[in-house]
């Protein structure tokens, strides 16, 4: 996506560690008028595949999956790094790494949001190690539901989350495939 690209290179930060910042458009700041290209595109990359939820993981996906959701006509479900006295009942629970934070968490789901037979687009900002997104696929199986494909905003090539998940036969959408960084901020993409 050459809009997503080209605001990449224009405005994000290459910080030490291969992190890339994109916090004035992408997950801290948000930009709704790129959200509403990224939505469509999603929308267009998976056209004809039935998704009947879209699940991301607090907190940065939930913007992007709430602009993809209308154009998919589905609600979209969080997993909260936590749980609340709100989420009461059964729930689907896993313990995800963050990259960025360095941190693990559970996450959890109430089980009556993901339900058997259920057609499950996953949404998410980044994918670099692809833990988040093993997480949330090990949720959706659980449930007894199928994953109907993920779809990242940000994809980190040059480490194996997405080969890993790929090669589990999980299709895997990214907007922006980003191959090399370089601490002078130079970004190069697939």
């Amino acid at each position: 996506m050459q809009l997503l690209k080209d605001r990449i290179r224009a405005d994000g930060k290459v910080l030490p560690g291969n992190i890339l910042k994109v916090g004035s458009f992408l997950n801290h700041q948000m930009d709704i008028d790129l959200f509403n290209e990224i939505g469509r595109e999603f929308a267009r990359r998976f056209a004809g595949v039935p998704v009947s939820r879209i699940l991301t993981i607090e907190a940065s996906g939930i913007g992007i999956a709430c602009i993809a959701a209308q154009y998919f006509r589905v609600p979209v479900v969080f997993a909260k790094k936590s749980k609340s006295k709100n989420v009461s009942g059964d729930t689907l629970v896993t313990s995800v790494k963050s990259y960025t934070h360095n941190a693990t968490y559970e996450v959890v789901v109430a089980k009556e949001f993901i339900l058997p037979g259920d057609s499950v687009l996953i949404i998410d900002d980044f994918l670099a190690n692809g833990c988040a997104l093993e997480g949330l696929v090990s949720l959706v199986e659980a449930a007894g539901a199928k994953v109907a494909g993920a779809g990242i905003v940000i994809e980190k090539g040059f480490q194996d989350g997405g080969r890993r998940l790929r090669e589990r036969g999980i299709r895997v959408e990214s907007l922006a495939i980003v191959e090399r960084m370089t601490d002078s901020g130079e970004i190069d993409f697939r």
